[in-house]
């Protein structure tokens, strides 16, 4: 499936947009896209899951092994499993979370779905998060879906990307802008 931002043109996209494929048509996206996202936060969240995908001299059997146990202590669907092992298989684990990615927005396109990711000093409430969903949806005129961040280097203010676009209103930019200017 080739996407408007032409996601699938790369190899992770190829490999993410046949996952997507055979998870449609075994009705299980919803299901894959879930395990995928545990498992992205799991290499973010593990140096030692991070270094195993990206080690060249783990042998394939070795990844294989070792990536099949994450998915069992996952507990990730039969067909996320089966990927892995061909990722494994074809030494592609280092392309992992870029296909993490590709196959979330792949499947956000599908259900006419579009990503924000919204970076703030301070973590966001409920009630602003709900608000910002809804000017960003009457802006970009379809389904937006938050993946709130904190980032204390902003100061103040919100870093909103939706794909290419970034909104900046961060005060760490404004004053980066500011000092910019007095250096005429």
């Amino acid at each position: 499936m080739e996407n408007s931002a032409g996601i699938t043109a790369s190899l992770q996209g190829r490999y993410a947009s046949a996952l997507f494929d055979l998870a449609r048509e075994q009705d299980s996206v919803a299901a894959v896209e879930a395990d995928l996202d545990k498992l992205g936060e799991a290499i973010g969240a593990s140096d030692d899951l991070a270094g195993l995908i990206r080690n060249p001299k783990v042998t394939r059997e070795a990844a294989a092994r070792a990536i099949d146990g994450v998915a069992a202590l996952l507990a990730l669907s039969p067909l996320t499993r089966n990927f892995l092992g061909v990722l494994a298989a074809n030494r592609r684990l280092s392309a992992l979370p870029e296909i993490v990615r590709a196959f979330a927005a792949i499947a956000a396109a599908f259900r006419g779905e579009v990503t924000a990711e919204v970076t703030s000093a301070h973590p966001l409430s409920a009630d602003q998060l709900k608000a910002l969903g809804a000017k960003l949806q009457a802006r970009e005129g379809r389904t937006v879906k938050l993946k709130a961040s904190v980032d204390p280097e902003l100061l103040g203010g919100l870093v909103v990307r939706i794909g290419s676009t970034q909104i900046d209103s961060s005060i760490r930019t404004r004053l980066n802008t500011l000092a910019q200017a007095m250096k005429g």
